[in-house]
């Protein structure tokens, strides 16, 4: 099964869970070390198709919908953990990144990134399971 790089209509268009399989979801200090981040991504071979940057003030209002429309059941699942921490992170202003990383190698430059810019989350969104990578 060959993954779908998300688009920014994909993700506004989004309705119930967010699952960007095949994707890493990054948080960074703020919206100049997300765009620090981003450029470092491009050096490494990513794509502006690969990457979608978002500010902590326009994520914020989408995070706090999908929170308080979760389903009863989603209250303990890992899905809405990782909600709750993005949506305190967007409140703190954190600058965004959602990079496109189907592969391993994708993976491991992404993962190098985020320690590099010190991300403060950094989920990489699998078939199966969510991977926590710094």
């Amino acid at each position: 099964m060959t993954l779908k790089r998300l688009t920014r209509d994909d993700i506004r268009n989004a309705t119930g869970s967010f699952n960007p399989t095949g994707h890493a979801v990054l948080a960074f200090a703020d919206n100049a070390v997300s765009k620090q981040a981003e450029q470092a991504l491009y050096a490494a071979g990513f794509t502006a198709e690969d990457v979608l940057a978002y500010t902590g003030e326009a994520v914020k209002p989408r995070l706090q919908k999908m929170v308080d429309t979760a389903g009863e059941g989603a209250g303990f699942g890992y899905e809405i953990t990782l909600l709750r921490r993005y949506l305190v992170l967007a409140g703190e202003g954190c600058g965004w990144l959602i990079v496109y990383c189907p592969d391993d190698d994708a993976t491991a430059r992404v993962t190098d990134i985020a320690a590099r810019f010190k991300a403060r989350s950094a989920v990489k969104y699998n078939r199966l399971v969510n991977e926590e990578l710094v």
